[in-house]
């Protein structure tokens, strides 16, 4: 009885079988062609004639640049700071080029321009950029944002400078009480505004108290750091790397210590090589109000107070 049982329903297995694959095979002649695309919809009701067909979507990557890699030449405290990390990538992907960074003194950068051998240009020396606008080695020049300088030194503050508001008081008494000072000598936008400092205050350092570390501000610091001195820093890198340090802001707040930055595009017609359209794009990126406004918040979470101020426009 069982096995009876089992041949009928195995018997009914196959016909069901069968009458499955026949279907298949029906509404596959129904609704697609040899390429296997859709000739026809399943309730039978053609589309009218008329109705154009729809266009297909361009692929991701139809808008690339021609050329898409650009060279960027930019001071250490943009890198440091963390906020080329933060901005880059976006600039990336809203336009397709690919962003080569080459930080370094801000002189270097600015050398690299009148050579053409960077495409734009970010940096923080407004009066030694003058001259590139002036000898036309770029072709703008955009404010970009700004933040200040500081002054930080050992916790004992062996030069009593702490609280001080004029920043060559405090150099005067540095070099008087002969404490260590560590400059980046490295003819870079805060090299150059503590060389000022030095000369306002009347003062021409040397000595075993004046160190000069050749580095970017993060090494500088550092240095300042592990040997108990005074430097000169960007707010910024001191922020982003203060967790590290033993020095601390000893002098801040004075006008003359604001530091300001601009973004410049290398002059094509001076220089035919460099990416003419990848540094506008850059340049355009830069002073947009989305990206301004990422400026202005970027630093806020970790410090509780922005690492840079947009000015773009003003």
């Amino acid at each position: 009885m069982f096995n009876g049982r089992g041949m009928f329903m195995k018997k009914w297995f196959v016909v069901l079988a069968s009458i499955f694959v026949l279907l298949l095979a029906g509404c596959g002649a129904a609704t697609t062609n040899d390429s296997g695309s859709n000739t026809e919809p399943l309730d039978n009701q053609s589309e009218p004639a008329e109705t154009p067909a729809k266009k297909s979507e361009p692929a991701a990557d139809a808008e690339a640049p021609a050329k898409p890699s650009i060279i960027l030449a930019t001071t250490t405290s943009t890198q440091d700071s963390g906020l080329l990390d933060a901005l880059i990538p976006d600039f990336e992907k809203a336009t397709g080029y690919k962003v080569k960074t080459i930080a370094v003194g801000t002189g270097k950068a600015l050398a690299m321009g009148e050579q053409g051998e960077a495409d734009v240009l970010l940096t923080h020396a407004p009066a030694s950029e003058q001259k590139l606008v002036d000898n036309k080695s770029v072709s703008t020049y955009e404010l970009v944002m700004h933040n200040d300088f500081v002054v930080v030194g050992p916790k004992n503050d062996p030069a009593k400078i702490k609280g001080m508001k004029s920043p060559s008081e405090a150099f005067k008494a540095i070099a008087d009480s002969e404490s260590l000072f560590v400059s980046r000598g490295d003819d870079s936008g805060t090299n150059k505004k503590e060389l000022a400092i030095w000369k306002n205050a009347g003062i021409e350092p040397s000595g075993k108290w004046y160190q000069e570390s050749g580095s970017g501000m993060g090494q500088t610091l550092n240095i300042a750091s592990e040997k108990d001195g005074y430097s000169l820093t960007d707010r910024a890198t001191f922020l982003a790397l203060q967790k590290n340090l033993a020095v601390e802001i000893v002098v801040e707040g004075e006008e003359s210590l604001l530091n300001i930055y601009h973004v410049m595009q290398v002059n094509p017609e001076k220089f035919p090589k460099v990416n003419a359209d990848g540094a506008k794009a850059f340049s355009d990126f830069m002073i947009d109000p989305k990206t301004q406004d990422k400026i202005g918040k970027f630093g806020i979470d970790k410090f509780g107070q922005p690492l840079f101020f947009p000015d773009a426009g003003k």
